[in-house]
């Protein structure tokens, strides 16, 4: 493959087991003139493994800025340089926006090299719906926590985060909140030696009594719609309550909060209720 001067490469790379890295993303390396690292010291073990000595320059979000000057300096010179994380497919929750927006407002092109990833990784395992949303890293605080799961519960769709092992408590009684009629599945050091699946119905799972190292990829399970039968006249009647109060939208938003029921459902009782009250 003949690599383009002046562009940028985002290079997937393993999340876990080395023998995951694509023959592609190797010889993109290959070919770099300079390797972008998140971490240079955590990059050099997959670089050594490969047999690729190449300039490293390290990036990440306390030195961006800075650094994304000497990138383009360097793509405008002609060099090739390819970014990499420390795990998986960069910008998922790692540093690079920045560097890649500037690339593009300087018409430079970018280049991805597909490859490993925990969110997909994850969700192919789960056994849950592959309409989903990737969150990341939640909030630290418990305020802005309730906030976030707040308006994620409103949604249908499995939710995709990663978390820090040794905070996973702390979220699971979150979890309990405003997902308790949903599954989870929390993977732990996935494609290594010790990878782990834990499959659970949230009211049922358990707090860890041992702490956990590093970080885990959590799955939330889709709304299961089957599992609580629609009652039109009891619906009816909430949502009689709330439109009196609210507007059509909120009223939707409420009914599926409080009932965890088919969304579209509910939009269309309570578009009918609506008309018929014009009427």
């Amino acid at each position: 493959m003949k690599q383009q001067l002046n562009s940028l490469y985002i290079v997937s790379t393993p999340i876990g087991n080395l023998d995951d890295i694509t023959l592609r993303a190797i010889e993109v390396l290959n070919n770099s003139d300079i390797i972008i690292c998140e971490d240079t010291r955590h990059s050099i073990k997959l670089l050594n493994h490969l047999k690729i000595k190449k300039k490293l320059i390290s990036c990440h979000k306390f030195n961006e800025k800075k650094q994304t000057i000497e990138v383009i300096k360097h793509i405008n010179q002609g060099k090739i340089l390819s970014l990499i994380s420390d795990a998986g497919t960069p910008l998922l929750s790692d540093p690079g926006k920045l560097l890649v927006n500037e690339c593009i407002k300087n018409k430079i092109n970018i280049v991805p090299i597909p490859g490993a990833s925990s969110i997909t990784s994850a969700m192919s395992v789960s056994g849950f719906s592959d309409q989903f949303f990737f969150y990341g890293f939640l909030p630290k605080t418990e305020n802005e926590l309730n906030k976030v799961l707040k308006t994620l519960s409103n949604n249908s769709f499995s939710i995709v985060f990663f978390i820090p092992a040794k905070k996973i408590n702390f979220y699971i009684k979150s979890f309990k909140n405003y997902f308790l009629d949903r599954k989870i599945m929390i993977a732990r050091e996935i494609t290594k030696i010790h990878e782990s699946f834990i499959r659970e119905e949230i009211k049922n799972l358990k707090f860890f009594k041992n702490s956990l190292k590093g970080e885990l990829t959590v799955v939330i399970s889709e709304v299961n719609n089957k599992s609580k039968k629609f009652d039109d006249k009891k619906i009816s009647t909430e949502i009689r309550k709330y439109l009196k109060k609210y507007s059509l939208k909120d009223t939707v938003d409420l009914i599926f909060q409080s009932e965890k029921l088919n969304k579209k459902k509910i939009y269309q009782l309570c578009l009918k209720i609506k008309n018929e009250k014009n009427n």
